[in-house]
């Protein structure tokens, strides 16, 4: 009888948003979590489509992946391979952290956060996506009927998460045909962008071994339905106390949070080049949709860049428990460890400046991933949350991702795009 093998794969949600990484015998475990795998360091450079289209290393240079031994997904499988993976770091070979390393940009950014405010970022990730495996039909908007279409997959997934450690918390029919959006319950820091990358690989594993796909791309067709990824996010204090509710403020928003709000709303153009960081991106954020258009924040406003969210207990304590605010200029083309450094960067602004949002003046977004990529390249902010060098790579990574869709039409980058995420 053939025997098997069981492997272990470790990744990072990379520059293109992809998961992606190496993997080995799990007998080898105990030495990978101390030591990692070795990178080539354009391995961090592979486009959205998977070639490389540009690289600042060429062929030279080594770094480490090295498993987080709190991210362990493990999930058996009937009668097929087992799904077992780590999210990694990305180190020098001399054990340090690598400056491009996703994960290592939030972490510093958080760090940032509670060094300066004493605050700790709650966030979860609301995901929209398109199943393969729902019959044809037209739309039917968060009916019933439309949950029911979907089979066993949304059940199979909030079970994949659960089994895995990430807390679900809803699953419904979206506005398009086939969409569905899963959303996982607030964690704190880091884990909330691990969250995210690992419900997007558990989503991707049910639908496999139930035959189908997903796909989270920002836009299927030219002029159809969007797909966002929102982040929700609050803040604790030292205590544990939340600090975004404020009943005698406007809208109830504190004042420290009405600060970050204003200063994400100020560096957004810059931070949609981390957030919504491909070409099919902007067909998605454009006026006459529910997704946002311009950088403003609206009181249970599905069309705003940032929504205060509706809260429905009565027990103060317990509204500024649900208090939370969204942010809605995001989908999964992103990695959610960039997209959630920039965000946290570009509020910390806010609130060490003080900065009011009466004073910021209302502008439509980036027009295109160009536009962002010219704002991104002229942020002071960038230079701080990336380092110069990563901003520079960034900058000509993904120059290069729209060079090689110049010439073709919408749907054809939307195909393109919804092949791949």
């Amino acid at each position: 009888m053939m025997e098997r093998e069981q492997i272990v794969f470790v990744g990072t949600s990379d520059l293109s948003g992809h998961f992606r990484g190496k993997s080995f015998p799990l007998a080898d475990l105990p030495g990978r979590l101390l030591h990692g795998v070795n990178l080539a360091l354009t391995n961090l450079f592979l486009s959205a489509f998977g070639s490389i289209q540009y690289t600042p290393f060429g062929t030279q240079g080594e770094v480490l992946l090295v498993p987080d031994a709190s991210t362990r997904v493990l999930l058996e499988f009937d009668m097929a391979a087992a799904e077992h993976f780590y999210l990694g770091d990305l180190r020098t070979l001399d054990g340090l952290a690598w400056e491009f390393c996703p994960r290592h940009i939030l972490r510093r950014a958080l760090e940032r956060l509670h060094q300066e405010t004493g605050l700790t970022l709650l966030a979860s990730f609301e995901q929209e996506l398109v199943y393969s495996g729902v019959p044809a039909h037209p739309s039917q908007p968060y009916e019933l009927d439309a949950y029911r279409r979907q089979g066993i997959f949304g059940e199979a997934l909030l079970g994949a998460m659960r089994q895995v450690g990430v807390v679900p918390d809803s699953f419904l029919a979206e506005y398009g045909p086939r969409q569905y959006e899963v959303t996982s319950a607030p964690s704190r820091g880091m884990r909330a962008a691990d969250d995210a990358v690992i419900t997007r690989e558990l989503a991707q594993a049910v639908a496999f071994r139930l035959g189908q796909r997903v796909s989270f791309a920002p836009m299927i067709e030219a002029g159809g339905t969007s797909t966002g990824t929102h982040i929700h996010w609050s803040f604790l204090d030292a205590q544990g106390r939340p600090v975004l509710y404020d009943e005698a403020q406007p809208d109830h928003l504190s004042a420290q949070g009405s600060h970050f709000v204003a200063g994400l709303l100020l560096h957004l153009p810059a931070v949609c080049a981390l957030s919504a960081p491909s070409v099919a991106s902007y067909f998605r954020l454009r006026p006459g949709g529910w997704a946002p258009a311009r950088n403003n924040v609206g009181l249970y406003d599905r069309g705003a860049a940032v929504r205060i969210c509706s809260v429905a207990a009565r027990d103060p304590e317990l509204r500024a428990r649900q208090f939370n605010l969204e942010f809605r200029v995001a989908d999964a083309t992103a990695s959610p460890y960039l997209a959630l450094a920039m965000m946290v960067q570009a509020g910390l602004e806010g609130i060490r400046a003080r900065r009011e949002l009466a004073q910021v003046a209302s502008r439509p977004l980036p027009a295109s991933l160009s536009d962002a990529l010219q704002a991104l390249e002229r942020s002071e902010l960038a230079a701080q949350t990336l380092g110069a060098q990563v901003l520079s790579a960034y900058l000509a990574f993904k120059r290069a991702e729209i060079q090689s869709l110049e010439g073709l039409d919408e749907n054809e980058i939307c195909r393109r795009y919804a092949e791949v995420y």
